[in-house]
């Protein structure tokens, strides 16, 4: 990682010992990543790899109006590794997710319109929720047990995030290391708005530490806030990522990463940049303004193979 040494923001952080109520003042280290960076993540598959090897996610997404974003999250998981997806989602999505993606394997839930049970959790190494629940009570109860009986790492997204900044008994379930992906104007429901983009940054950082997870401010230059004090911001993207459905394209990628055991904060870095380099790579192709989500989907695989060839050139 590249440091920014001509950045220095100085924050009231709490102290990391939750024993202790003194707070000081913090450095804050910030950092560029580049693709180099990103190429020492991605690890080499085994010849005898089997999709076991790859890790089981499941995706809690949709509701009645919302199935494409689980479409959307289900496939962005599968092209970013995951050997197995599991997407739970009301039963209005059934053959919609069934027929857009016959990679993934569905659990329905019991009610028809929205997400409100969650079924056994020990068989998958990652979870995500979020893309198009809505903020239905029912749904916020399921939040608040997967909050309470999850052992695996997690990414919250949209509506996840929105129900976390109703609800403050659900703020004080959040597990440590959690990652959310909120845009600006979520992050502002869940932390309170902010007078301009540099003092919703300094909030940001300031939030990854208080609870312990790690806050993905996505916009230009999305910035990956850490619980260690650290920020990371991204070089790849571009406007035309600015359309419906590129974050839970995102949360897909981010979701299928965890699964194949990458640490939080590379989950975190190599999703986004690889998301901006698939959406470069489809502007390039299709224009900025004409760029949709899916589109980002299509180039994970070529975004894969750019960063996998720069491990291959620097070495020759």
């Amino acid at each position: 990682m590249t440091p920014i040494s001509n950045i220095q923001i100085f924050s009231k952080l709490p102290n990391i010992d939750s024993y202790s109520q003194n707070r000081k003042e913090t450095e804050i280290k910030f950092y560029s990543v580049e693709e180099q960076d990103i190429a020492s993540f991605i690890p080499v598959r085994n010849k005898f790899a089997h999709k076991g090897n790859f890790g089981h996610a499941l995706m809690i997404a949709g509701s009645r109006g919302k199935t494409g974003t689980a479409v959307l999250s289900a496939k962005a998981c599968l092209r970013s590794g995951a050997g197995l997806l599991t997407v739970h989602i009301p039963a209005c999505g059934e053959i919609v997710l069934q027929t857009a993606i016959p990679e993934a394997m569905i659990e329905i839930d019991t009610t028809q319109d929205y997400v409100t049970h969650l079924g056994l959790l020990s068989k998958y190494n990652a979870i995500g929720i979020g893309p198009g629940i809505g903020c239905n009570e029912k749904t916020a109860g399921v939040l608040s047990q997967l909050f309470e009986s999850a052992t695996q790492l997690l990414v919250l997204d949209a509506d996840a995030i929105n129900l976390l900044a109703q609800n403050t008994q659900l703020l004080r379930l959040l597990p440590a290391n959690s990652i959310l992906t909120p845009h600006a104007g979520e992050f502002d429901r869940l932390a309170g708005s902010s007078s301009n983009a540099y003092k919703r940054l300094e909030k940001a950082c300031q939030w990854a530490v208080q609870h312990k997870s790690f806050v993905i401010l996505k916009g230009a230059n999305t910035a990956i806030c850490t619980p260690n004090k650290e920020c990371y911001f991204n070089s790849t993207g571009n406007p035309g990522m600015a359309t419906a459905g590129s974050g839970d394209v995102l949360t897909g990628i981010i979701l299928g990463l965890l699964a194949q055991s990458y640490s939080p904060l590379n989950a975190s870095l190599t999703g986004v940049f690889l998301h901006g380099l698939a959406g470069d790579m489809a502007a390039n192709e299709k224009s900025q303004e004409s760029l949709i989500a899916s589109d980002i989907i299509e180039n994970v695989g070529y975004a894969f193979k750019k960063i996998t060839n720069f491990v291959t050139n620097s070495i020759v």
